[in-house]
């Protein structure tokens, strides 16, 4: 196996002093009297409160509440995208049959579906499964049927001439080649759910983070919104470098991950 190239120290260096600069031009402006700091509290008052409030239970429980409803959202999504992806694409006339359909769908925005998820389940974790289920969906299932049409051909044609059945083909030829195209689907629906669980509880009240932000909002502690609202986008750059990394080490063995890693 070829040596992990280290970090550059440099890319390291910049990101950190990007994120520096950052802090400092949110502490200098609303204590120079720029921005009222009613509307802008300083970065250390923001990053303050987010320290005293990872010291409660009451914030490690709706960060919890958060990740369950997007592990759970994800995993449905994906495992249902992923099987009706493959039946579709491999099922000759099948695609054409539902493009219409898929098309029809898939615009519509997940947060349209609200006062429906509201209707059926209320403020709890089924209206959250509802929103990201329905969006993650159609990220996985649109990746899966360009990776199944990606099949060569010619493969395709000699694993039937060998009398392969429709799982072998499924498992040594289809699933490799879309491989790639449902590791892209899953990168981008960890994001659209995670997105999508927030806001679930902070339109719905699901509990989580998102409901928490509403609290703090009606309670007008705005030092709080900022700070909650800079723990979901910590949160997701985590998930976004989880989800990258899994699907770095899944396709370890595809040409394209092998010479981004040389690089």
């Amino acid at each position: 196996m070829r040596p992990r190239r280290p970090i550059a120290p440099g890319r390291v260096l910049y990101g950190l002093g990007g994120l520096a600069g950052l802090l400092a031009v949110l502490e200098v402006v609303p204590r120079a009297g720029l921005v009222d700091e009613r509307f802008l509290p300083p970065a250390s008052a923001v990053l303050g409160r987010l320290a005293a409030d990872l010291g409660t239970a009451d914030l490690w429980i709706a960060l919890g509440e958060t990740m369950l409803g997007w592990a759970v959202g994800l995993a449905l999504a994906f495992c249902l995208a992923v099987v009706a992806g493959v039946i579709i694409g491999i099922v000759p006339g099948l695609r054409a049959a539902t493009r219409s359909t898929i098309e029809f769908l898939r615009p519509i925005p997940s947060v349209a579906l609200v006062p429906l998820a509201t209707l059926l389940y209320g403020p709890s974790i089924g209206s959250t499964l509802l929103l990201v289920v329905y969006a993650a969906f159609w990220q996985v299932l649109i990746q899966v049927l360009y990776g199944v049409a990606a099949v060569d051909a010619v493969a395709d044609d000699t694993a039937r001439a060998y009398g392969l059945s429709a799982w072998s083909r499924v498992r040594h030829l289809v699933w490799p080649s879309a491989l790639p195209y449902v590791m892209t689907g899953l990168r981008l629906a960890a994001a659209v759910a995670f997105i999508l669980a927030v806001t679930a509880e902070l339109v719905i009240g699901s509990p989580g983070i998102g409901a928490e932000i509403q609290v703090a909002q009606n309670s007008g502690s705005i030092d709080a919104v900022y700070a909650l609202v800079v723990l979901a986008g910590v949160v997701g750059i985590v998930v976004n470098a989880a989800v990258r990394l899994l699907e770095r080490r899944v396709l370890a063995w595809h040409p394209a991950v092998r010479s981004e890693a040389a690089r």
